[in-house]
This record gives structure tokens, sequence and C-alpha cells, in this order.
């Protein structure tokens, strides 16, 4: 049975009727098309006819036809017979050159209400997409997350601890399809597909100059690294090493880049914790699934708190949450997440095994005087708050038993 991803269409539903262009974005294999199907079958349960909904994927052959923005305006136009309301839902847009032109014509001739899905991040950016400024909304979504992947495996009646489940989910993550897999090597070949399958058709298609192999091999190793302080100078030296081929930094930034508009990475940025600003740079990258860092790891070390970060950084994104890593004088918090003009401070731990581990994490926060509430998460049952710090178990927050307060 299909999850009903009932987060994201929170978020959406208010915007079915307002005359603003709907952009769903996100990595492949995310659940986009799976998304806007629901909301169609939402849309069509309200009481609008099955005729008012012109619905297009532009990755099914049966639309092979349309090669540009004029040949989808001609087959729009042709099934639009009326002047009432129609909801017009346009799958991996991006495929159709100068498609914002075709979505401002839509707007400006028709009642309509328009959804369009896509997977690259540059695809309401440029020179056209200036016809479109103020009138789109964007959501993106990302793989299931903790919570959904519980949630999935009990509706489809599978067997889910989720204090046993959270080590399938940092080494296997949340992309939809994995679960149709039960073998390891099924899920792994899986993975191996949908990842070169990204880099053949978001990122070598529009860029041919670019070293496949090259880029396969270093954006795994980017990923596979995900949460450690990023240098594009180690990263040259290591894969100049590694394949006696010289690479350079700036060959690494165009790659990091890329991965940015498929998808595949997000970046945190610094916060300056004494000076209360965001900054500029960016010093660590985090993969958008888990299971795509695991690509180019032999084994899992459990106990490597950088899988778990991730996991905690993707969580707070699809909260809402704007994150940044914490800059003190003499360190760093793992993470500073704000929300509305609010904040809070986070530290995650593997498990606080030891009076030393624990002090680690805990003394993080002793030169700050910031008053904005503080964070441990680790995956201990065993509630360690104390000094004013809050303890939360990992598992509970990623299934929303436990709540961050913010001031």
């Amino acid at each position: 049975m299909q999850l009903v991803r009932e987060d994201y269409l929170k978020l959406i539903r208010p915007y079915y009727d307002v005359d603003l262009i709907k952009v769903i974005t996100g990595i492949r294999r995310s659940g986009k098309s799976v998304l806007m199907e629901t909301i169609k079958d939402e849309i069509l349960a309200s009481g609008v006819k099955g005729s008012h909904i012109i619905s297009i994927n532009l990755e099914d052959l049966d639309y092979s036809f349309i090669t540009d923005a004029k040949d989808l305006h001609e087959e729009i136009q042709s099934c639009i017979v009326d002047d009432e309301k129609y909801y017009i839902f346009l799958d991996e847009i991006q495929h159709i050159k100068n498609f914002e032109k075709l979505l401002a014509s839509l707007k400006a001739k028709y009642n309509c209400s328009i959804f369009v899905t896509g997977s690259d991040s540059t695809m309401l950016s440029g020179e056209l997409a200036t016809l479109l400024t103020g009138r789109t909304v964007e959501f993106e979504i990302f793989p299931f997350s903790f919570k959904e992947s519980v949630d999935f495996l009990e509706l489809n009646k599978i067997e889910c601890n989720p204090d046993e489940f959270i080590k399938d989910y940092i080494k296997w993550g949340g992309f939809p399809l994995r679960f149709s897999f039960r073998e390891k090597n099924s899920i792994k070949r899986f993975l191996d597909n949908l990842y070169s399958n990204i880099i053949n058709r978001d990122i070598i298609k529009k860029s041919s100059k670019i070293d496949r192999q090259a880029f396969k091999d270093i954006s795994l190793y980017i990923m596979s690294n995900a949460g450690k302080e990023f240098s594009a100078e180690k990263i040259a030296n290591y894969y100049t090493k590694k394949e006696k081929r010289a690479v350079s930094t700036r060959t690494i930034y165009n790659y990091i880049e890329k991965l940015h508009k498929a998808y595949i990475l997000h970046s945190c940025k610094k916060y300056n914790i004494a000076g209360k600003t965001a900054l500029d740079s960016s010093d660590k990258f985090y993969a958008t699934d888990t299971g795509l860092r695991t690509l180019n790891t032999n084994t899992i070390n459990y106990e490597d708190t950088f899988f778990l970060e991730n996991i905690v950084y993707n969580e707070l994104l699809i909260q809402g949450f704007s994150v940044f890593t914490g800059k003190t004088y003499k360190g760093e918090i793992d993470f500073v997440a704000v929300k509305n003009s609010k904040k809070c401070f986070i530290q995650v731990a593997y498990l606080l095994a030891s009076e030393d581990t624990i002090r680690r994490e805990f003394g993080a926060y002793d030169k700050i005087t910031d008053a904005s509430p503080k964070y441990v998460l680790s995956l201990d049952k065993i509630d360690l708050s104390h000094d004013g710090i809050e303890h939360l178990n990992i598992v509970d927050f990623l299934l929303h038993k436990a709540t961050l307060h913010l001031s």
C-alpha cells in the first residue's frame, strides 16, 4: 500500500486553488510523482470533474511527441474546452526547454491551478525565470523520513521495531522503492543503479564534458564523508593519489554545485553563535539520503556519529528548520536550528556510554552564554538531562514523540 505523506500534503493543501504555480522538487525517486497522484485524488474527491484534470508525465513515452514548450502548450490547450477551472499537473517539467514561458502563458490565458515537479534545483532560476517571479511556491520532497519509513512498513504489515530499525535506516536510507527489496545486495544494487541514473540523466546529459567515472568516484567520496569538515584540497589530493590523475579544486567545487542541483547534497552553512549571525560560507555537506552515503562504504560503523548527524540534519530540514553549523570561539556545535526567528542548539552523539563522552557532548555548551534551548540527542534510552541542557532520544525525536523548543 502507498503511504499518504500527510506532512507534505498539509503544507500544499492551502495552495490547491491559490493562483500560484505549485513547484514540487526533490531528488529522483523521492516520491514526487506519487505525491502528485495523491493531490489529484484529493482534488477529484472534492467534486472536481475528471475532465478538468490535465496530467502529463514528461518522462512517459506516451508523451514522447512533446519536444518543446509549443508542443506541450498545444496538448494542454486541446484539453481545455470551457471556462471552468482546470487543474494542470506536469511531471518532470525541466525536460521542456523554455517551460517558464509555457507556465506564464497558461496562467495568463486560462482559469487554472498548476502543479509541476522537477529534479533540478535550477529549473526556476535563470533569465527566463523572471517571468515567474512571485508566481511560484516551492516544496522540496525528501525520500521517506525515519517516521515515514516506520509508518510505511507498519501500513504494509511488515514487522518493525523502531529501536532496531534505526540501524537499517542509517545504512539504507528511505528511498520508497528500496523497501520493495529484502536482500541487502538487492537494495545496494537498486541504490547504485538509481545513483547512476541520476548522474546520467540529470548531470552528464546536461554537461557532456564531465568525466562520468571521475564524477561518480569523487561524488561518492564526498557523500561517504558527509558531515565532516569540507576541504576541496583534501578531496583533490585523495583522488589524484588514488587514481594517479590530477583533479583541480575548481573541478571539486563544480561537482559540488552539480550535486546540489540534482538534490543529492545539501550544504550546512556556518552560524556565528557569538555574533548571532548566519555566515555565507559552507563547511559541511550532508547527503539527501544516507543510502547514497553508504554506496562508497564497505562496512558501516554505527558509532560513526556523522551518519546520525546526517539523519538529524535531514529531519530538521523536513520539519521546516533552517539549519547551520554553530561556530564558537574555540569549537563548534553540531547544529543551530532556526524557525520563525527563534532557535535552539543541538549536539548529536551515538551513545553517551562514558563519563568522558557525556562531558564532551554537554561540555560543548560551556562557553555559550546564549539562553536559547540546548539539546543533546543520542540513542540512549535513559534521560541524562542536566544543568539546563535537555537530553533527547534520537528515535523519539525522529518519530515526533519529542519536540524541540525554541527561543
